[in-house]
């Protein structure tokens, strides 16, 4: 196989779109192109994930040449797994917040106390008095009329986001990030579990963020889609 171009890789995770789905992300690419990386960098991009004790198994590898990580032949459906530790983040290019552990299904109203207590203070301490755009997905607590009202009471703009599409949003760079070098930590507990990753996602450096925002308008221009691995 290697004598054929080919090499062994875990396959990338990517959502499955519908036609919809995929027209409206070229939509939205479309029209963000002409934003400039100073544009970007007034965005603080948000996200949930989950990690599991035993997430280090990563499953089963594909054969692929350099060049194929989004082919569809080399990937694997993203799937929700059974909750162990479900946590929330945001990042801008002056880096990340703080973490928040959520202990529930989130709803909007459980969702305007994690943005009010805080998002809200680690937009001071990123941009200061600087105006900002949130970033979120289309998760029914996030677009929840409550949630719109919310924002707009406290003057914070929202920016337009397509659907199914985590692989847009820089953070996701960061979860994979801090997954890779918690790949051989076994905590023995949720409790351990949440001090690794507060500990792992306390590494990720102003630096990192910044290249990674700066490389949003190659995405847009690429149609929505980021460099291959």
């Amino acid at each position: 196989m290697q004598d054929m171009g080919f090499s062994c890789h875990i396959p990338c995770v990517k959502p499955i779109f519908n036609k919809t789905q995929r027209q409206k992300r070229l939509a939205w690419a479309k029209e963000k192109k002409d934003w400039t990386a100073a544009e970007w960098s007034k965005v603080m991009f948000s996200d949930e994930s989950t990690f599991c004790i035993s997430f280090g198994n990563q499953g089963p590898r594909v054969w692929r040449k350099r060049g194929e990580a989004q082919n569809p032949h080399c990937l694997k459906s993203s799937v929700k797994f059974p909750q162990s530790v479900m946590v929330c983040g945001a990042m801008s290019s002056a880096g990340v917040d703080p973490l928040c552990f959520l202990r529930s299904k989130v709803n909007a109203a459980i969702y305007q106390e994690v943005l009010e207590h805080l998002m809200l203070p680690a937009a001071d301490q990123l941009y200061g008095d600087a105006d900002f755009i949130f970033q979120q997905d289309l998760a029914p607590a996030h677009s929840a009329k409550a949630t719109s009202t919310w924002f707009k009471d406290h003057g914070i703009p929202v920016l337009n986001w397509p659907a199914n599409s985590p692989d847009l949003n820089p953070i996701e760079n960061l979860w994979g990030i801090v997954k890779r070098k918690m790949r051989y930590a076994r905590p023995n507990n949720a409790e351990e579990l949440k001090a690794t990753i507060r500990a792992t996602w306390a590494l990720i450096t102003p630096e990192q963020c910044h290249r990674l925002i700066d490389a949003m308008p190659h995405c847009c221009s690429n149609s929505g889609k980021r460099s291959p691995n």
